[in-house]
């Protein structure tokens, strides 16, 4: 019985990251870079596209996004909010996007106005780690509200993304957080990820991120 549940996991695997690489395919066939956000709800998943969108619009570059959700369009009417062409992705009882519900996003948006796709995870520190989308990089988003035993808590999250975000720097007194900590907790299991420390509430520290993103 086991040997089967393995043999179905491993296919189920296998099947997304056929349809992820698709994915990808199709994306760089119009010219679309596409980054995975991933994090907690209340990271501030949604913040970044919000920051970012007109910083990109300064540098010449068009957004869009895909916003994941178990259910409702709270985050998608966030982003419609900042005019950019965006697709709600409600997951219903799964906990994280697929390549599959990617796939489908991807065919109702106008792919050759957009520059740079945001693809916004379902709010999960487990389950969207090992589901590939077609994106170039995975970005996780934390926060010091989180605590500063998140990162450690969630090793696998780190390993498999490239750029780590510290947000709402400016409440880590408040709450006790030891930003060192959980930078140095990255490092540990990622040693080559890329960290910034942000407030997205002022924009502190968002160029430096873009940067990266786009490097």
């Amino acid at each position: 019985m086991h040997h089967i549940d393995v043999q179905i996991e491993k296919d189920v695997y296998a099947a997304n990251d056929k349809l992820a690489a698709a994915n990808a395919a199709h994306l760089k066939g119009h010219g679309v870079r596409a980054f995975d956000l991933l994090g907690a709800i209340g990271s501030g998943k949604t913040s970044l596209i919000e920051r970012l969108a007109p910083l990109l619009k300064a540098r010449g570059l068009n957004a869009g996004a895909i916003a994941g959700d178990v259910y409702g369009d709270d985050d998608f009417k966030r982003i419609v909010a900042l005019d950019i062409p965006a697709v709600n992705a409600n997951t219903g009882t799964e906990c994280h996007l697929d390549a599959h519900l990617v796939e489908h996003a991807i065919e109702h948006l106008a792919l050759d106005d957009i520059d740079i796709l945001f693809i916004e995870n379902v709010g999960n520190m487990v389950c969207p780690t090992d589901f590939a989308l077609g994106a170039e990089k995975r970005i996780v988003v934390v926060s010091s509200t989180e605590g500063d035993d998140v990162v450690n808590k969630h090793p696998m999250m780190f390993r498999g993304c490239s750029i780590g975000v510290i947000n709402k720097v400016d409440l880590a007194p408040l709450v006790g957080c030891d930003l060192d900590r959980m930078e140095a907790d990255m490092r540990r299991y990622n040693p080559e990820m890329q960290i910034f420390r942000t407030n997205m509430k002022t924009g502190e520290g968002m160029e430096a991120l873009l940067d990266a993103v786009l490097k």
